[in-house]
């Protein structure tokens, strides 16, 4: 595969920020903690029976997984620069507050990558059924959204900056 077939994966700074910090903690920190693992339970004597010694290379293992994961995201990431975000349309970095017309309730979603999904937080994937209903309409946009359970029917009421720390 040519690097042109990449597919890019968008993130925010913050997330990206993220994604670097744990790598640095994974290839000082972790693999520091695991290597000792590892030395601790050699010295138990005969590897073939060895529980301890078992266990510390297969979270090795899983640690260089993880690290490789993060190399290969961090190396085809496009972050968002979040300062020049234009809130008059929906798209990652901004935060929606929508009416759904058939319940006449209101909801405010986080437009995020799918990396940053947070259901907790109403951080919702720019990929999700809603977010990408919502993504590139503007303030007063009637938008139906197809669900699970049916159409939700919204009426976007507001778009600002969602302002996230780096």
């Amino acid at each position: 595969m040519s690097t042109n077939d990449v597919k890019k994966s968008k993130y925010t700074q913050a997330a990206f920020k993220e994604m670097q910090d744990e790598l640095i903690m994974r290839k000082t920190i972790k693999r520091q903690e695991i290597l000792d693992a590892i030395k601790v339970a050699k010295g138990f004597g005969d590897l073939s029976e060895n529980a301890e010694y078992e266990s510390a290379r297969n979270e090795q293992s899983q640690n260089e997984s993880r690290i490789s994961e993060l190399e290969e995201l961090i190396r085809n990431a496009d972050v968002v620069d979040e300062t020049s975000i234009d809130t008059s349309l929906v798209g990652i970095g901004t935060t929606v507050t929508v009416l759904d017309q058939d319940e006449n309730e209101e909801y405010q979603y986080i437009i995020v990558s799918k990396n940053d999904v947070d259901p907790v937080e109403h951080k919702i994937s720019e990929e999700s059924p809603i977010g990408k209903s919502l993504c590139g309409h503007k303030e007063g946009d009637k938008v139906e959204v197809e669900v699970p359970k049916g159409i939700i029917r919204f009426t976007i009421l507001k778009i600002e900056h969602n302002h996230t720390e780096a």
